[in-house]
């Protein structure tokens, strides 16, 4: 028998995040050498994350930190497998975590990310990922990152919506002083995340993609059986109107219908007495685009009932 108690078993849990099951099977197997356990159980942790890699992460939260000055921000996505443990203190404070880094970092793509070392633990990403996937007992990814750095004079703002299920960014360009533009800012943000536009303006809205949702429109107005005189006319109406869905300058303003986006970045330019503009935005909602894997509840319980016999 393996010379360690109940405390041990517990002490290497509260150091490891590990289950107890796994940190008794750890301490046996490593006849009870305490450090021997650590190792033991983070190389298993590896291996853990290995195996949980072919599981399906569409949970998760989307966060947004902006740096103190407000000149750089990012925008991060983490997905792990039940909303459960997307809100759970680990995993949140992992993704905080994961967003300081990102925001201290000139990395441009998740590979590299994943290479970054924490400055205050000295691990990298990858090995926190890992650590955490063994610690839950979920798949855990670095699913994406945006990152915004502002060299003119504005501000960039942020936006979080249902404690992470959406996050947004928008970088504001203006020689007014920043905290005269900070409430336009959190609404304009406010309203990306409500009104999901795809660009800032008519000008950015590809043209290849207009002359596609053209070809849609016409089609669409010869099948309602309109004469070909208006369809020209009907089709300039309907793309108006598509253009106040895509693009954010020109769709209502959520706080005031009776007013568009570009109407009140200009009165709060004629407020402040400078120039304003949008000149970008990201918008994450979290888990869109990944397909969900859909369980039976009921057979899934039944399946671990089996295992634990």
């Amino acid at each position: 028998m393996a010379n360690f108690s109940n405390q041990d078993v517990m002490k290497l849990r509260e150091q490891t995040g590990v289950g107890m099951m796994d940190c008794k099977k750890a301490l046996v197997e490593t006849n009870g050498n305490f450090e021997e356990a650590i190792k033991y159980l983070r190389e298993k942790g590896m291996a853990s994350a290995a195996k949980k890699a072919s599981r399906v992460a569409a949970e998760g939260i989307v966060n947004c930190v902006v740096s103190a000055d407000k000149k750089t921000a990012v925008a991060v996505e983490v997905n792990c497998e039940t909303d459960f443990v997307a809100r759970s203190e680990q995993f949140v404070a992992l993704v905080d975590n994961i967003a300081a880094i990102l925001l201290s970092t000139n990395a441009t793509t998740v590979e590299q990310v994943l290479e970054v070392s924490c400055p205050k633990c000295g691990k990298t990403v990858n090995v926190l990922i890992a650590e955490a996937t063994a610690a839950i007992g979920e798949k855990i990814s670095l699913r994406r990152f945006t990152k915004f750095a502002l060299s003119d004079a504005g501000l960039i703002s942020s936006y979080i919506h249902m404690g992470g299920k959406i996050g947004v960014l928008a970088e504001i360009n203006s020689k007014a002083k920043q905290e005269d533009l900070m409430e336009l800012a959190f609404n304009i943000c406010m309203q990306i995340a409500a009104s999901k536009p795809q660009v800032v303006g008519i000008a950015d809205v590809d043209a290849s993609q207009l002359e596609a949702e053209k070809e849609i429109l016409t089609v669409q107005a010869r099948n309602e059986g309109k004469p070909e005189a208006i369809i020209g006319k009907m089709v300039e109406g309907r793309i108006h109107k598509y253009y106040k869905e895509v693009c954010l300058l020109e769709q209502e303003y959520v706080r005031d219908s009776a007013l568009s986006v570009k109407q009140v970045i200009a009165d709060t330019a004629k407020a402040v007495g400078a120039d304003i503009t949008v000149t970008r935005f990201v918008r994450y909602e979290m888990g869109e685009g990944i397909e969900k894997r859909v369980d039976n509840f009921v057979d899934e319980i039944a399946e671990q009932l089996k295992s634990i016999k």
